[in-house]
């Protein structure tokens, strides 16, 4: 099969630290005792809570409704007894609404839970259904729903889907592993989103630091011309949306719009593996794959958990700490959320678990810009990051927004990137909040 290869314009190229975890084996937790499950798994309206305490639950089963379009059903991921229906810590850093679920460790399984049929014999309106009952969202971070992604409006032609293997965030082999693993999943997967949206184009790309899930993905795609692979140069952050249209597509999508207007649709790997397990079993998205990973982990791993298990139960599967952690990162170095406790649960959006000691959380104290210009030179968006900055910490998010802060994707390659050490991306991230919260108010 002849692959294709390309990359995007700026970006950087840190310490990957991906042989921490690469050539370990996919494992699963071992069942946890309990389990909570938050009502908010992804962007968009939180669920309502279905049980109540002293309900019994079967794994598969709808524990929360949706409450809006932008929003899925949630599912117990363990079979057992509500012991409690209340607000708990969130990795967002604030309490929400959960079910807290002891499990009876019989994993039994929802009559709910059923095979679908196969591709061909399902219509794209019950793909979509099967897609939005099975609470599946963007396993990549971002958790939209995914049905959602695949409606889009009558006026917006859509010619491809692209599938993000890049896997560009330091430290985490989810999606490598995930790709090694299950090839045929992510490929029946896209093949489902193609039907749902009436095309017959697809694109994986995947980074070249990746080659035995390049070989895995093309073996699964042999004699199917609908699907094409790009071995896309390993450079952070090469799985962002938009540079990953350009780079597989040639496209650009323009400042202020959406992938959809540039004729494309991007989802995830494990979203597409997730999709075909909702069509060839019916079981919804009730675990996923996490790196457990860093230096101040005795045992890094890769993990397949299931969601409301709580963090600290996947470090003591690894171990436990080596030594004190000075930062427990949701997510990888670049783009993850900083934690300040770890009795939280894995949720959608959790792909990694990144504890650092304190030799590698270390970052100096930011000094006076010196206007070097690498900032502007790795930005993938060519934007000017220093001097967004400026005018944020200044308060003036006007000149913010006709700086173009809103097309900021928030990579951190900038921040990086600075000898002076300014934390540029947190300072670009409050004007976009500000600039959001000044539309809502009419401003």
């Amino acid at each position: 099969m002849d692959i294709k290869h390309s990359t995007f314009k700026g970006g950087i190229h840190p310490s990957y630290q991906k042989e921490l975890t690469k050539n370990k084996v996919l494992r699963p937790v071992s069942p946890p005792e309990t389990v909570v499950i938050p009502m908010s798994l992804h962007i968009g309206a939180p669920c309502n809570p279905m049980v109540k305490k002293g309900d019994l639950v079967k794994v598969g089963q709808r524990i929360g409704e949706p409450n809006g379009f932008v929003s899925v059903p949630i599912h117990a991921s363990v079979s057992g007894e509500v012991i409690s229906v209340e607000p708990r810590l969130h990795p967002n850093g604030q309490k929400v609404m959960s079910v807290v679920i002891k499990n009876d460790m019989q994993e039994t399984i929802s009559e709910e839970v059923k095979a679908k049929g196969d591709i061909d014999s399902l219509s794209p309106q019950e793909i979509k259904d099967i897609i939005f009952n099975a609470g599946i969202v963007g396993l990549g971070g971002a958790t939209f729903p995914t049905h959602v992604k695949l409606s889009p409006p009558p006026d917006k032609k859509i010619d491809f889907v692209v599938l993000n293997g890049a896997e560009c965030e330091p430290y985490l082999t989810t999606d490598d592993h995930l790709m090694n693993e299950y090839p045929e999943k992510v490929v029946h997967g896209l093949q489902a989103m193609l039907k749902v949206l009436g095309i017959n184009k697809g694109f994986i790309g995947i980074e070249d630091n990746k080659p035995e899930a390049i070989e895995a993905i093309s073996k699964a795609i042999t004699d199917n011309d609908q699907i094409e692979i790009y071995s896309l140069h390993t450079k952070y952050p090469q799985g962002s949306e938009k540079q990953l249209i350009t780079a597989v597509t040639g496209r650009e999508v323009p400042s202020g719009a959406l992938p959809m207007d540039a004729g494309v649709v991007v989802s995830n790997v494990g979203t597409a593996a997730a999709i075909s397990d909702a069509i060839k079993t019916g079981m919804p998205l009730v675990e996923r794959i996490v790196t457990v990973t860093g230096s101040a982990v005795k045992d890094p791993q890769v993990l397949t958990a299931k969601i409301g298990t709580m963090v600290r139960d996947l470090i003591e599967e690894c171990g436990g700490f080596s030594e004190q952690p000075e930062k427990v990162i949701n997510g990888g170095p670049m783009m993850g959320i900083a934690q300040f406790s770890i009795d939280i649960p894995v949720i959608k959006a959790t792909s990694g678990i990144l504890c650092l000691n304190k030799k590698d959380a270390y970052v100096k104290e930011p000094s006076l810009c010196i206007r070097c210009g690498k900032c502007v030179e790795v930005c993938p968006v060519n934007l000017m990051p220093l001097y967004i900055s400026e005018h944020s910490l200044k308060g003036d998010y006007d000149k913010c927004k006709s700086l173009h802060a809103m097309d900021c994707v928030e990579c951190g390659s900038c921040s990086y990137i600075c000898p002076a050490k300014r934390t540029l991306v947190s300072s670009i991230r409050v004007a976009k909040r500000e600039i959001v919260a000044n539309s809502r108010k009419g401003k």
